[in-house]
């Protein structure tokens, strides 16, 4: 059945010559912005439909084929709960934004200071002395304004992790240091939501998924912030790190399966070692 919306969708779509050789349809991101601003949706609405109906917006033509056309639409149409918008949190953020995730809550009270530019995306020598959480919401409106980001500027604390967790399909732990992983963890059991986590301190680091029910690296490194303090986060070893966790988290979002769940994934950049531990 033709719907307006469909109709919109077909009459601004482009046929040309898809990066695999073959031919197809393709709608711009200006046609995608004005459909969803004359049908009152946010534009990943739009995006979704349009590739159910195999028009595929430019923004996403270099996915395929390692996100699939069904898993793009269920990477849009999922929702995830990401903590933290620091060094790891800037960076998986940017790469869910680019990847097309349609929603993401967000939380963090810190404001950017000058030893953040070493390594979080998120901050620019504009910025210093503001939220995070603003500068979540700039940047998403820079990159992809089809999503919806939704900030909150406050540190979570038990009573409102569930309102945090509520209607999200996984919850990501982008946390600096050990100290309030653990009430993660537990709250996204608690949601029966699956958690990814990860954390590093100069060129080591891991990758961690729990699903709800499993011990978690959390359960096992403590509490104490002081490692990660003492030798720093290079740039490089945060965004390796954020690479990894952001692939299990789209792996879970499309329904495939996490090598990682119920594992950490242990990584030595320093001596190019790689572990995996079963928890």
């Amino acid at each position: 059945m033709t719907t307006p919306l469909i109709e919109a969708i077909r009459n601004q779509a482009v046929h040309i010559v898809l990066p695999k050789g073959d031919e197809g349809e393709t709608i711009s991101l200006d046609a995608i912005a004005t459909i969803a601003r004359e049908h009152a949706i946010p534009g990943y609405i739009v995006e979704a439909e349009a590739l159910r109906n195999d028009v595929y917006p430019t923004r996403y033509l270099r996915n395929m084929d390692g996100i699939t056309k069904n898993d793009q639409i269920r990477l849009l149409e999922s929702s995830i709960a990401q903590v933290g918008l620091g060094g790891l949190g800037g960076s998986l953020l940017e790469i869910f934004i680019r990847t097309g995730i349609g929603r993401i809550r967000t939380a963090d009270d810190d404001d950017f200071e000058e030893t953040n530019l070493n390594r979080q995306a998120l901050s620019t020598l504009g910025n210093i002395d503001c939220p995070k959480s603003e500068a979540a919401l700039e940047r998403g409106s820079l990159v992809n304004s089809s999503m919806k980001i939704e900030a909150w500027n406050q540190y979570l604390k038990q009573p409102n992790f569930q309102d945090f967790l509520t209607g999200c399909d996984v919850v990501v732990d982008a946390l600096g240091g050990l100290e309030t992983r653990l009430a993660v963890q537990q709250a996204a059991a608690k949601a029966n939501i699956p958690l990814v986590t990860g954390a590093l301190a100069g060129w080591t680091g891991y990758v961690g998924v729990v699903m709800p029910g499993q011990s978690g690296p959390a359960d096992i490194m403590g509490h104490d912030n002081a490692v990660e303090e003492i030798l720093g986060c290079p740039a490089a070893a945060v965004t390796f790190i954020a690479s990894v966790m952001a692939t299990e988290t789209i792996k879970i979002l499309t329904g495939n399966h996490s090598t990682l769940a119920g594992n950490m994934f242990v990584i030595d950049l320093k001596s190019l070692t790689f572990d995996t531990v079963s928890i």
